[in-house]
């Protein structure tokens, strides 16, 4: 039998959903959504992907500072908190559903607002949905990126996750976190075979704005573009990238006070979304309409022929010479105690490989020992 390549398929179909969102409206774009995650089912895909912060919108399109009108501003970090999916809830149930409906899994962009108590964090989001209709996990993005400090919080390490499907593993990355370097290269080492990278728009450099619509046939402009070929090729895997749309019409009465102001900059929300093979060929060039789902063949055999040539996770790699160490716990504002003498077993693998390595002990030897010294810090407590 050979080896599980997107989860022992020949071929897995996937979607990418290019659609605008009810802007600042989270019940009508959950809604939007769901009719697009059945029509992508019916057409037999097996993953869908959604655009950054989908629901209700991306925020920062408003680019709002200490100048803005405070009432303006109070009122719209209000309502992008009431507007913000909290995870688990009754939306994460409704968008469960259409997974379930559809048989697909899905990767959903959204504000997410914090449960902790206490807290109104925002963050910007990947979801994760089983075809069970299940939450399978979040992606929190790492670092906001410039004016998105405004709206959003920070992920942590526990956010770098791949999940593995009958499917395949399925991984994502959040707009400019996919230029993070050793974030990448993270991604890549948990051997995911589809990456989903989410945008809010395709842009260039402008010469009044920092941001300006690309309007260069393919709009290759964009960094994304190369961005996304190349990543598939190093990760030797399938890279569905998933692209913002927005137009005046999107917005609601309530909000074309924002929609009509001068700090509004949404004019490159106009598409973009592809999809690469892991050679990095476009399966789907760039797509430039509204409303639109892009579908693709992905062939396990692809990833083979790639990978016999270029393998990072093996013979293309020196774990020798260079290796990536990756803090996976989550930040927690408060902790017992006792836990600040319990180190030792909760040791990343990786710090336990390279002490096992450095000091040239086995592994298993390395943890009895870990064992022996815990059981004796905890009798002498």
């Amino acid at each position: 039998m050979g080896k599980r390549i997107l989860g022992g398929r020949d071929k897995v179909k996937v979607a990418v959903v290019q659609a605008s969102p009810v802007f600042m409206d989270k019940e009508k774009t959950i809604e939007k959504a769901c009719r697009l995650i059945k029509e992508a089912g019916r057409n037999r895909a097996e993953l869908i992907a959604f655009s950054e912060a989908f629901i209700p919108g991306y925020p920062a399109y408003y680019t709002v500072g200490y100048e803005t009108n405070p009432h303006v501003w109070t009122d719209y970090m209000i309502a992008l908190q009431d507007n913000s999916v909290v995870i688990p809830s009754e939306d994460t149930e409704l968008l469960g559903q259409a997974a379930k409906e559809a048989g697909a899994y899905v990767v959903m962009g959204c504000n997410e607002l914090d449960a902790r108590e206490g807290s109104c964090t925002v963050y910007n989001t990947l979801l994760f949905i089983g075809k069970d209709g299940r939450v399978m996990g979040r992606h929190r993005k790492l670092m906001p990126t410039y004016t998105e400090r405004i709206y959003w919080g920070k992920g942590d390490g526990s956010d770098i996750r791949v999940f593995d499907t009958d499917i395949g593993r399925i991984g994502g990355l959040i707009c400019w976190e996919n230029h993070m370097t050793l974030v990448r290269a993270a991604m890549i080492n948990r051997g995911e075979e589809f990456h989903i990278a989410v945008w809010p728009g395709n842009w260039k450099r402008g010469e009044e704005r920092l941001l300006d619509a690309d309007t260069s046939p393919g709009g290759v402009l964009c960094n994304l573009q190369s961005l996304i070929r190349v990543h598939a090729f190093e990760a030797g895997a399938f890279v569905l990238s998933a692209c913002g749309f927005l137009t005046p019409e999107d917005f609601p009465p309530r909000w074309h006070h924002i929609r009509d102001s001068d700090h509004m900059n949404y004019s490159w929300a106009s598409g973009g979304s592809a999809i690469v093979n892991p050679g990095g060929r476009y399966l789907v060039e760039p797509n430039f309409e509204k409303d639109a789902i892009l579908y693709a063949e992905c062939y396990a055999n692809q990833i083979k022929a790639v990978k016999a040539v270029f393998d990072a996770l093996g013979h293309y790699s020196r774990w020798d010479v260079v290796q990536l160490r990756v803090r996976s716990e989550p930040w927690v504002p408060e902790l017992p105690m006792e836990s600040n003498y319990r180190p030792l077993l909760n040791l990343p693998v990786q710090e336990l490989r390279m002490i096992s390595e450095k000091f040239e002990i086995e592994m298993e030897k390395l943890e009895l020992i870990l064992e022996e010294i815990e059981r004796i810090v905890g009798r002498t407590r």
